[in-house]
Protein backbone atom coordinates (compact mmCIF):
# COMPACT_ATOMS: atom_id res chain seq x y z
CA UNK A 1 0.00 0.00 0.00
CA UNK A 2 1.23 3.57 -0.84
CA UNK A 3 1.09 5.81 2.28
CA UNK A 4 0.33 9.02 1.45
CA UNK A 5 2.20 10.78 4.33
CA UNK A 6 5.02 9.55 2.16
CA UNK A 7 3.74 10.96 -1.15
CA UNK A 8 1.58 14.16 -0.36
CA UNK A 9 1.96 17.42 0.39
CA UNK A 10 1.11 17.95 4.19
CA UNK A 11 0.42 21.06 6.30
CA UNK A 12 -0.28 20.67 10.16
CA UNK A 13 -3.07 22.96 11.57
CA UNK A 14 -2.86 22.70 14.96
CA UNK A 15 -3.49 18.81 15.79
CA UNK A 16 -4.82 18.17 12.67
CA UNK A 17 -3.15 17.13 9.34
CA UNK A 18 -3.74 18.36 6.25
CA UNK A 19 -3.06 15.86 3.21
CA UNK A 20 -3.68 16.31 -0.53
CA UNK A 21 -2.70 13.87 -3.02
CA UNK A 22 -1.90 14.78 -6.56
CA UNK A 23 -2.50 11.54 -8.02
CA UNK A 24 -5.32 8.83 -8.37
CA UNK A 25 -5.43 6.82 -5.41
CA UNK A 26 -7.22 3.47 -5.52
CA UNK A 27 -10.03 3.30 -3.56
CA UNK A 28 -8.85 0.09 -1.61
CA UNK A 29 -5.84 2.07 -0.58
CA UNK A 30 -7.81 5.06 1.07
CA UNK A 31 -10.34 2.60 2.74
CA UNK A 32 -7.31 0.68 4.41
CA UNK A 33 -5.59 4.15 5.27
CA UNK A 34 -8.78 6.01 6.61
CA UNK A 35 -9.37 2.17 8.72
CA UNK A 36 -5.97 2.73 10.39
CA UNK A 37 -5.65 5.92 11.06
CA UNK A 38 -9.40 6.26 12.77
CA UNK A 39 -8.14 3.71 15.07
CA UNK A 40 -4.84 5.87 16.14
CA UNK A 41 -6.85 9.04 16.76
CA UNK A 42 -9.05 6.97 18.76
CA UNK A 43 -6.25 5.64 20.60
CA UNK A 44 -4.61 9.21 21.18
CA UNK A 45 -1.60 7.96 18.73
CA UNK A 46 -2.13 10.49 15.73
CA UNK A 47 -3.45 13.92 14.71
CA UNK A 48 -6.41 14.40 12.98
CA UNK A 49 -6.54 14.40 9.33
CA UNK A 50 -8.46 15.70 6.21
CA UNK A 51 -7.06 13.70 3.30
CA UNK A 52 -8.43 15.57 -0.65
CA UNK A 53 -8.16 13.38 -3.33
CA UNK A 54 -9.55 11.87 -6.14
CA UNK A 55 -9.86 7.95 -7.20
CA UNK A 56 -10.15 5.94 -10.62
CA UNK A 57 -13.59 5.42 -11.76
CA UNK A 58 -15.22 3.52 -8.53
CA UNK A 59 -18.92 2.48 -7.34
CA UNK A 60 -18.99 2.14 -3.84
CA UNK A 61 -22.09 1.10 -1.65
CA UNK A 62 -23.00 2.26 1.56
CA UNK A 63 -24.73 0.21 3.98
CA UNK A 64 -28.28 1.55 2.58
CA UNK A 65 -27.29 1.12 -0.80
CA UNK A 66 -30.04 -1.19 -3.01
CA UNK A 67 -28.99 -4.34 -5.13
CA UNK A 68 -30.90 -2.43 -8.25
CA UNK A 69 -29.31 0.64 -7.95
CA UNK A 70 -26.01 -0.65 -8.88
CA UNK A 71 -27.70 -0.33 -12.72
CA UNK A 72 -23.98 -1.64 -14.52
CA UNK A 73 -22.36 -3.90 -12.22
CA UNK A 74 -19.55 -4.69 -14.34
CA UNK A 75 -18.80 -1.16 -15.35
CA UNK A 76 -16.47 -0.32 -12.87
CA UNK A 77 -14.94 -1.30 -9.33
CA UNK A 78 -17.28 -1.89 -6.87
CA UNK A 79 -16.53 -1.83 -2.74
CA UNK A 80 -18.56 -2.21 -0.11
CA UNK A 81 -17.45 0.37 2.22
CA UNK A 82 -19.54 0.29 5.41
CA UNK A 83 -20.25 4.81 5.40
CA UNK A 84 -23.84 5.60 5.52
CA UNK A 85 -25.97 6.16 2.41
CA UNK A 86 -26.45 4.15 -0.55
CA UNK A 87 -24.40 4.55 -4.24
CA UNK A 88 -22.09 6.57 -5.20
CA UNK A 89 -19.82 7.30 -8.40
CA UNK A 90 -15.95 8.80 -7.27
CA UNK A 91 -13.44 9.33 -10.36
CA UNK A 92 -10.98 11.97 -12.01
CA UNK A 93 -12.81 15.52 -11.67
CA UNK A 94 -14.42 15.24 -8.31
CA UNK A 95 -12.98 15.97 -4.94
CA UNK A 96 -13.06 13.79 -2.42
CA UNK A 97 -12.45 14.72 1.16
CA UNK A 98 -12.08 12.23 3.83
CA UNK A 99 -12.19 13.50 7.44
CA UNK A 100 -11.25 12.08 10.33
CA UNK A 101 -12.06 13.65 13.59
CA UNK A 102 -11.92 13.22 16.92
CA UNK A 103 -15.65 13.53 18.21
CA UNK A 104 -15.35 12.51 21.17
CA UNK A 105 -12.85 15.84 22.16
CA UNK A 106 -14.56 18.48 19.42
CA UNK A 107 -18.21 17.05 20.73
CA UNK A 108 -20.23 14.04 20.38
CA UNK A 109 -22.84 15.43 18.09
CA UNK A 110 -23.21 13.42 14.34
CA UNK A 111 -25.83 15.48 13.11
CA UNK A 112 -24.14 18.65 13.97
CA UNK A 113 -20.94 17.25 12.30
CA UNK A 114 -22.82 16.28 9.24
CA UNK A 115 -24.05 19.49 9.09
CA UNK A 116 -20.82 21.33 9.06
CA UNK A 117 -19.63 19.01 6.44
CA UNK A 118 -22.41 20.64 4.30
CA UNK A 119 -21.81 23.62 5.01
CA UNK A 120 -18.28 23.47 4.30
CA UNK A 121 -19.56 22.47 0.84
CA UNK A 122 -22.40 25.27 0.44
CA UNK A 123 -19.47 27.67 1.36
CA UNK A 124 -16.85 26.46 -1.04
CA UNK A 125 -19.38 26.31 -3.90
CA UNK A 126 -20.59 29.89 -2.81
CA UNK A 127 -16.56 31.08 -3.41
CA UNK A 128 -17.05 30.06 -6.60
CA UNK A 129 -20.46 31.53 -7.76
CA UNK A 130 -22.12 28.39 -7.38
CA UNK A 131 -25.27 28.26 -4.69
CA UNK A 132 -25.33 24.88 -2.97
CA UNK A 133 -28.41 23.97 -0.78
CA UNK A 134 -29.49 21.19 1.83
CA UNK A 135 -32.82 19.22 1.32
CA UNK A 136 -34.03 18.02 4.51
CA UNK A 137 -35.73 14.78 2.56
CA UNK A 138 -32.62 14.12 0.84
CA UNK A 139 -28.63 14.05 2.17
CA UNK A 140 -26.17 16.11 -0.43
CA UNK A 141 -26.09 19.69 -1.60
CA UNK A 142 -28.31 20.78 -4.15
CA UNK A 143 -28.27 23.29 -6.74
CA UNK A 144 -31.28 24.59 -8.50
CA UNK A 145 -30.95 24.07 -12.52
CA UNK A 146 -33.72 26.98 -13.42
CA UNK A 147 -32.45 26.75 -17.27
CA UNK A 148 -33.93 22.88 -17.51
CA UNK A 149 -37.01 23.44 -16.03
CA UNK A 150 -39.09 24.93 -12.44
CA UNK A 151 -38.79 21.83 -10.75
CA UNK A 152 -35.05 20.93 -12.02
CA UNK A 153 -32.26 20.68 -9.46
CA UNK A 154 -28.97 18.36 -9.43
CA UNK A 155 -26.99 17.06 -6.98
CA UNK A 156 -23.33 18.70 -6.94
CA UNK A 157 -21.52 17.18 -3.54
CA UNK A 158 -22.60 13.79 -1.74
CA UNK A 159 -21.61 13.27 1.93
CA UNK A 160 -21.43 9.87 3.10
CA UNK A 161 -19.46 8.96 6.76
CA UNK A 162 -18.75 6.49 9.20
CA UNK A 163 -18.05 7.30 13.13
CA UNK A 164 -16.34 4.55 15.46
CA UNK A 165 -15.64 5.18 18.78
CA UNK A 166 -16.44 8.68 18.11
CA UNK A 167 -13.83 8.89 15.50
CA UNK A 168 -15.34 10.14 11.70
CA UNK A 169 -14.20 8.78 8.71
CA UNK A 170 -15.26 8.64 4.90
CA UNK A 171 -16.85 12.06 4.45
CA UNK A 172 -17.65 13.77 1.47
CA UNK A 173 -16.89 14.53 -2.45
CA UNK A 174 -17.58 17.43 -4.94
CA UNK A 175 -17.85 17.44 -8.52
CA UNK A 176 -15.23 19.48 -10.18
CA UNK A 177 -15.25 18.10 -13.47
CA UNK A 178 -15.94 14.31 -13.66
CA UNK A 179 -17.59 12.61 -16.69
CA UNK A 180 -21.24 13.22 -15.52
CA UNK A 181 -22.06 9.94 -17.48
CA UNK A 182 -20.03 7.49 -15.68
CA UNK A 183 -23.04 8.75 -13.03
CA UNK A 184 -25.45 6.53 -15.10
CA UNK A 185 -24.17 3.42 -13.84
CA UNK A 186 -26.20 4.19 -10.96
CA UNK A 187 -28.96 5.55 -9.10
CA UNK A 188 -26.99 8.27 -7.37
CA UNK A 189 -27.49 8.12 -3.57
CA UNK A 190 -30.92 6.07 -4.43
CA UNK A 191 -32.46 9.95 -5.71
CA UNK A 192 -33.66 8.79 -9.83
CA UNK A 193 -35.62 11.95 -10.25
CA UNK A 194 -33.16 14.45 -10.05
CA UNK A 195 -29.58 14.66 -12.10
CA UNK A 196 -26.27 15.25 -11.35
CA UNK A 197 -23.76 18.47 -12.25
CA UNK A 198 -20.25 19.33 -11.64
CA UNK A 199 -18.88 23.17 -11.44
CA UNK A 200 -17.42 22.63 -15.23
CA UNK A 201 -21.23 21.77 -16.04
CA UNK A 202 -22.37 24.62 -14.74
CA UNK A 203 -19.90 26.73 -16.00
CA UNK A 204 -17.05 27.54 -13.54
CA UNK A 205 -13.87 25.95 -14.92
CA UNK A 206 -11.51 25.77 -12.03
CA UNK A 207 -8.60 23.30 -11.44
CA UNK A 208 -8.11 20.87 -8.54
CA UNK A 209 -5.68 23.31 -7.00
CA UNK A 210 -7.99 26.25 -6.84
CA UNK A 211 -10.48 24.02 -5.01
CA UNK A 212 -8.33 23.11 -2.58
CA UNK A 213 -7.45 26.40 -1.74
CA UNK A 214 -10.77 27.41 -0.55
CA UNK A 215 -11.66 23.84 1.02
CA UNK A 216 -8.65 24.31 3.34
CA UNK A 217 -9.64 27.52 3.95
CA UNK A 218 -13.47 27.09 4.71
CA UNK A 219 -12.59 24.05 6.34
CA UNK A 220 -10.38 25.76 8.78
CA UNK A 221 -13.19 28.57 9.31
CA UNK A 222 -15.98 26.44 9.96
CA UNK A 223 -14.51 22.96 12.07
CA UNK A 224 -11.53 24.50 14.26
CA UNK A 225 -14.40 27.22 15.26
CA UNK A 226 -16.71 24.56 15.99
CA UNK A 227 -14.14 22.58 17.70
Amino acid sequence: MVNPLNTAKKTPVQSLDWIVSDTLVPYAEALDFMENRAAEIAAGTANECVWLLEHPPTYTAGTSAKSEDLLTPERFPVFETGRGGQYTYHGPGQRVGYVMLNLKERGPDVRGFVRNLEEWLIQTLATFNVKGERRDDRVGVWVRRPDLGPTKEDKIAAIGVRVRKWVTFHGVSLNINPDLEHFSGIVPCGVSEHGVTSLEDLGQIVSNAEVDIVMKQKFEEIFQSAS
